[in-house]
């Protein structure tokens, strides 16, 4: 039975990948499983070329692997793909919000100073702040004038927030000097820091911030 989703809001290609997408993030799709286009188009509603292509779009992102004579499944754990993913993030996400800078505003910059606020309170809790880092982070870097780089980094930040759903011992571990590495690059764009500062602050966070993670990954120590 087809689920009431209305594909008149977006293209059905968006619609197969945002059902697809969603389920591997909640964990429904866990790694290994396998797609098949049939049952997934049956159950949106919509032929099976549409699903083709949102697999398509998510092989690309690194949320599925197709294998010959064998067909789609969720991507399972690579550490090393992790970690060039996680240095991926830090060079374009770099680069994103360094382009991004002239285009922030005080509002913007207010509500990430709230948000990296909220984090710490979270971590004193004992809350986890994952989503709220994440979030900081699309404050800024999606202000960048370049969308097609925008795009890219998206792909990457949604890779790695998947990734975080499904083996939490590869997320990203939030500490006490992340907020201030956050306060840090908040200050160094209030005041107009260099393009070259600002990127290396982002690069440097994001491999710090991932880098107990990944230590046993071959090159990365």
């Amino acid at each position: 039975m087809a689920e009431t989703l209305d594909p008149s809001t977006s293209g059905k290609t968006q619609l197969a990948y945002e059902f697809i997408e969603q389920r591997i993030s909640d964990g429904t799709f866990a790694p290994g499983h396998r797609l098949v286009l049939g049952a997934i188009a049956g159950r949106i509603g919509v032929s099976t070329v549409p699903v083709r292509e949102a697999l398509r779009m998510l092989e690309a992102e690194g949320a599925v692997t197709y294998e010959r004579h064998v067909g789609a499944h969720v991507t399972g754990l690579d550490p090393e793909h992790h970690w060039q993913a996680v240095e991926s993030l830090a060079i374009l996400d770099g680069y994103a919000t360094a382009s991004a800078a002239r285009h922030l505003t005080a509002e913007v910059l207010g509500e990430a100073r709230s948000a990296n606020a909220e984090m710490g309170r979270m971590l004193v809790e004992r809350d986890d702040p994952r989503e709220l880092h994440s979030r900081f982070h699309r404050l800024l870097f999606r202000r960048s004038p370049n969308t097609y780089l925008v795009d890219l980094v998206e792909r990457t930040w949604r890779y790695l927030d998947r990734l975080q759903s499904t083996a939490p011992e590869y997320g990203t571990r939030i500490t006490p000097t992340t907020i201030a590495e956050h306060d840090h690059l908040l200050s160094l764009l209030e005041i107009g820091a260099p393009s070259s500062v600002i990127e290396q602050a982002v690069r440097n966070h994001h491999r710090a911030t991932s880098r107990s993670d990944t230590s046993e990954v071959p090159g990365t120590a």
